[in-house]
């Protein structure tokens, strides 16, 4: 049998894993929504919620600054199954420092 301190010792703690918190450049924020852009161009949820991680990275209130919209509807917009129109990507984007390009499929 195992005693009581063993089996405290013997846990595993685990935290949840934020990628705003890893996003601290303009080139890894551009690199992480390219990602999102080539691997999964169909998922519009989750390149709603990519530009929300970039944009919880920069500081949500700054961007909600700079985009004219209330830092409530640009969480509900980014957010996961957030369905932003297209002119509030593109004022996120803008806000965000990144452009959005296109090139031949």
């Amino acid at each position: 049998m195992t005693s009581p301190s063993r089996k405290a010792q013997n846990k595993v703690k685990t935290s949840s894993y934020d990628v705003a918190e890893h996003l601290r450049t303009p080139e890894e924020m551009a690199a992480y929504l390219d990602a999102w852009l080539d691997e999964a161009a169909d998922d519009v949820s989750g390149i709603a919620r990519a530009l929300g991680d970039i944009a919880r990275a920069k500081g949500m209130s700054q961007v909600a600054q700079e985009t004219g919209l209330s830092r409530e509807s640009l969480y509900r917009a980014l957010s996961e199954g957030g369905n932003p129109s297209f002119a509030t990507v593109l004022k996120v984007a803008r806000a965000l420092g990144l452009r959005l390009h296109a090139q031949p499929a």
